[in-house]
């Protein structure tokens, strides 16, 4: 399915005669690989600069997980501290694997995911507890409930510290963000750092400790097990529900080019979660101030549910709108000759990437899996690329500058992993795309050409002819660009 040497050099000298900043380029694809051996994304290499912070963040972070366990066993002492741990450590994998679940499309870098829960687990909740101690001191001394740290401190220190990691990788990692789902996902792993060790803290300290110190280890546990109920399993997901409002908010900053929308969505999201946090808060102090349980019942059937419900709901309508990014963007990349119009419907879900990745491992084994996921890696973050331009969203130079090397590189590496598959399907014809049809070759000598299938599930693996240069396009970053030419008929 590669293109031929011939016809990318000819295709590349048309486009030399388009104007500078086309934002299709055109580029000879690699040689295909050997048997077995799988095209890799080339990697970046790690400068001293980068080097400096990457190994601070980590120094930072792992000081305040030091503090936090000193606190923690200098608090509970340290059979309440590890009971706390593993009692806290069950819900974690279930949580984290519903945000990577979301993530599936374009999953995030391992190492954005890891940060977000370790600032969540260990920074936000260093800086949380030495405030929301502090502030309950004041409450004391001016002879205040100590009810009003939960209400009037709490939410908004807790809030404004679960989202601050995402927002340092928002500010200095912005093209690592794909839109509201990565917010969801970067907040919602923050948050679930965040209550982990804050459950360590109930569930070893109200739970255990408490139980242990007044009727024996048995009934901590009895404790334990009814928190672990009524604070895990019931209410678990107060504290990823919360920061997903703020997380809603960055992502829409991240992919939008107005400065004001780039500034208000993330206030607007952190303030609707620290409004969510504090009524959620509210509503215990309420109920046992009056003594009418309905207070918290209502309050969790009329806000919570409501709100985690909608919000479940947009997260897994995103999901599918990343599905259907690649066939709104790389439309633009058949009529420019890169792509193949079973290559942009067979990214289009994940049961198609599926059956893509199964035709795959039998063509071509393992290797052929990993080119598979590879390729479709690759040509979701062209996607998600082509989408930021359309956005306007590189206003300066080295921003364009940088997409249209980052734009180089996808399109050499899909045409790299695609090579992987090239003649290896011996029940498929040999074929080229020329754009608008398929000039199929069938066993019997004879060639004619086909339309492109309504429902393909994998790429067909043809060769792609050389087409002509795109015209009509604006330059990368300018808004209001539109096709060259319309869309083949009868395209899926």
């Amino acid at each position: 399915m590669r293109q031929d040497q011939p016809a990318a050099d000819g295709y590349a000298d048309r486009m030399a005669d388009t104007p500078p900043g086309s934002p299709l380029p055109s580029s000879p694809a690699p040689t295909a690989p050997s048997v077995g051996e799988a095209p890799r994304m080339p990697l970046r290499r790690l400068g001293w600069r980068r080097f400096l912070v990457l190994a601070g963040v980590v120094l930072f972070i792992a000081a305040c997980a030091v503090f936090m366990v000193f606190t923690l066993g200098q608090s509970l002492g340290a059979q309440a501290l590890l009971i706390g741990v593993a009692a806290a450590i069950l819900p974690v994998p279930v949580l984290v694997a519903c945000f990577l679940w979301l993530d599936r499309y374009e999953p995030e870098p391992l190492k954005y995911l890891v940060f977000c829960f370790a600032w969540g687990a260990f920074v936000s909740t260093a800086a949380s507890l030495t405030v929301n101690d502090f502030a309950a001191g004041r409450f004391a001394d001016w002879g205040l409930p100590d009810a009003l740290t939960g209400v009037l401190v709490a939410p908004f220190v807790e809030e404004l510290t679960k989202a601050l990691g995402p927002i340092l990788l928002l500010v200095f990692r912005r093209r690592e963000w794909s839109g509201i789902t990565d917010g969801l996902v970067y907040c919602g792993l923050s948050a679930v750092g965040f209550a982990m060790v804050e459950n360590i803290l109930y569930l070893g300290g109200l739970g255990y400790a408490s139980g242990a110190d007044r009727y024996g280890p048995v009934t901590g546990i009895q404790q334990v097990i009814s928190i672990f109920i009524l604070r895990i399993l019931l209410f678990g997901f107060a504290h990823p529900l919360f920061t997903s409002m703020t997380g809603i908010g960055l992502g829409i900053a991240a992919r939008t080019a107005d400065r004001r929308v780039r500034v208000l969505a993330p206030i607007a999201g952190l303030l609707l979660a620290m409004m969510l946090h504090g009524t959620w808060n509210l509503l215990p102090t309420l109920t046992q101030a009056t003594g009418e349980a309905l207070i918290m019942l209502y309050g969790f059937l009329g806000l919570m549910v409501p709100v985690f419900f909608g919000t479940v709901g947009l997260a897994v309508w995103l999901r599918a709108w990343e599905g259907r990014l690649t066939e709104r963007t790389l439309p633009d990349y058949v009529r420019a000759g890169w792509l193949s119009p079973p290559e942009v419907a067979a990214l289009s879900s994940l049961g198609r990437r599926h059956a893509a990745r199964s035709w795959a491992r039998r063509v071509a084994g393992d290797a052929g899996v990993r080119a598979m996921r590879g390729y479709q890696s690759a040509a979701t973050r062209l996607a998600l690329l082509r989408d930021g331009t359309l956005r306007g969203l590189d206003r300066k130079p080295a921003d364009q500058e940088r997409t249209a090397r980052e734009e180089r590189e996808l399109l050499d590496a899909i045409s790299a992993y695609r090579s992987f598959f090239v003649g290896r399907d011996p029940q498929a014809p040999t074929g080229v795309w020329d754009g608008s049809r398929y000039h199929l070759r069938f066993p019997d000598g004879t060639q004619r050409p086909v339309a492109a299938p309504d429902e393909p599930v994998v790429p067909i693996p043809v060769v792609l002819a050389p087409a002509p240069p795109p015209v009509g396009y604006a330059p990368p970053g300018w808004p209001g660009l539109r096709p060259a030419a319309p869309w083949p008929p009868g395209h899926p």
